[in-house]
């Protein structure tokens, strides 16, 4: 395709306007950032807009704005919806950054900045794709992007305008860019992400906080509490123990199974790479299993009494946990998240009382690999990469795959370039230039083959 000679020539370019999206701190859990959001919104607008579309609006919600912008170049052809989102996670902490998060850095042919693969790198390059197809005169498809803010913070309002907006967002699939393969060696395409339930636990002891030589040995501690109810919460083959919480688990068969097994995984430089000497995880399951194919309990958070410098010999009135399961096919977010909550109350030892509200949750999705999206995006791998993509299951969450088809009625297809080591959501989050050049060659050889396959 002409793209791709088109691409080579506007390299430089393309990575300085990656970059100028970068410096923007769209921060969306955090209010003191939500001018940050507003500017970074209208710069998704402008580059839409520089890109090709035809119309591009900025639409508010009860929290941060979404990007709406189209290319309609023929209403007898298929619609291509891309989502992605311009909001990032927070950078704490920040004093195990190398650089600034917001001030990107390229070195060792990585971009280093917050945002850089999750998912500012991501979804630029649809917007680069399209700018090359239309360049060259060579777009198959209509393309309608949706650019949210909230993504970060669970999606709170994405929902809601889809269901108001079915009309306007009409498609035939919908093409997201939020997640890994294993390497630009071994190419993947993710057929599933895991669902979501998070919460927020708060322990409460006494009425006040008390001195630990006075009161301690003759009043619960909240932290000790808390900390022997999370441990209750797996059991010695690390399987929780949350009642019914594996009910309506779906069990991935043995050829499933094996397929997953074929891709190319090393233990031990697994290991060496995150600086454990040894993997943990539920008994029976591999650790590509563990994080693709298996649900799981995981505290996020754990806080109370006093944390500052020097010494407090306290005996603390409350504490508090953030805690998150990831769920598989076939388990429900606000089933996991009842269940949860209902389990925390019940092994609560005499003498705390607990109070536990829900942060945000998401369900499940498997896009089925037999279907066109799935076909074509492997296709476009096959074109750009000369190898056959491997299907694997992510372990991450994107909460509204399950609604987009929900309301819309379409599959959805996941076509990342991102790499499981790329540090998503914590210090020197990173993105390989090589990834970011590649996954604008592939998009536009996905369109091609979406086409053509829909049409035949």
């Amino acid at each position: 395709m002409q793209t791709t000679a088109y691409l080579n020539e506007n390299k430089e370019r393309f990575l300085e306007e990656l970059l100028d999206l970068l410096r923007i701190p769209s921060v969306s859990a955090r209010s003191e950032h939500k001018a940050d959001m507003a500017n970074c919104a209208e710069a998704v607008k402008a580059k839409l807009l520089s890109a090709g579309a035809d119309k591009v609006t900025i639409y508010p919600t009860e929290g941060h704005p979404i990007v709406y912008g189209e290319k309609i170049v023929d209403a007898s052809k298929p619609t291509v919806l891309v989502y992605g989102h311009y909001d990032v996670q927070p950078p704490d902490p920040l004093e195990l950054w190398h650089s600034g998060p917001f001030e990107p850095v390229i070195k060792d042919g990585k971009i280093y900045a917050r945002g850089a693969c999750d998912d500012k790198g991501q979804f630029y390059m649809h917007i680069k794709a399209l700018e090359g197809m239309q360049a060259c005169k060579e777009l198959p498809t209509n393309i309608k992007f949706l650019i949210e803010g909230e993504e970060e913070i669970g999606s709170p309002n994405l929902g809601k305008f889809v269901a108001a907006n079915k009309g306007m967002l009409q498609c035939d699939v919908i093409l997201i860019s939020d997640t890994a393969m294993i390497s630009l060696d071994t190419p993947s395409i993710d057929v599933g992400v895991r669902g979501l339930t998070y919460i927020e636990v708060e322990i409460t002891g006494p009425n006040r906080d008390l001195h630990s030589g006075v009161y301690g040995g003759a009043v619960a501690n909240p932290i000790t509490m808390l900390c022997k109810m999370i441990s209750s919460m797996h059991d010695e083959n690390n399987h929780i123990t949350i009642p019914g919480f594996y009910d309506d688990v779906a069990e991935v068969s043995d050829a499933e199974r094996a397929s997953m097994a074929e891709a190319p995984f090393n233990q031990a430089d697994f290991n060496e790479d995150l600086g454990i000497s040894t993997e943990w995880g539920e008994k029976g399951y591999t650790t590509n299993e563990r994080t693709g194919i298996r649900p799981t309990l995981e505290v996020n958070g754990i806080w109370g009494g006093y944390t500052g410098e020097g010494a407090k010999t306290v005996l603390p009135a409350k504490a508090f946990a953030k805690i998150s399961c990831r769920l598989v096919p076939n388990q429900d977010s606000h089933v996991i998240e009842q269940k949860l909550i209902n389990h925390l109350k019940a092994i609560a030892p005499a003498g705390v009382t607990v109070d536990a509200k829900p942060h945000h949750g998401g369900e499940p999705y498997v896009t089925p690999v037999d279907s066109i999206p799935y076909r074509a995006a492997a296709a476009a791998i096959k074109d750009t990469f000369g190898k056959e993509a491997i299907p694997v299951r992510g372990g991450g969450s994107i909460p509204i795959t399950s609604l987009f088809e929900k309301h819309l009625g379409v599959k959805v297809v996941f076509l990342g370039f991102g790499l499981d080591s790329d540090n998503l959501h914590s210090p020197n989050e990173k993105y390989n230039l090589a990834n970011y050049y590649k996954g604008i060659e592939t998009i536009p050889y996905f369109h091609k083959h979406f086409a053509a396959m829909y049409a035949s």
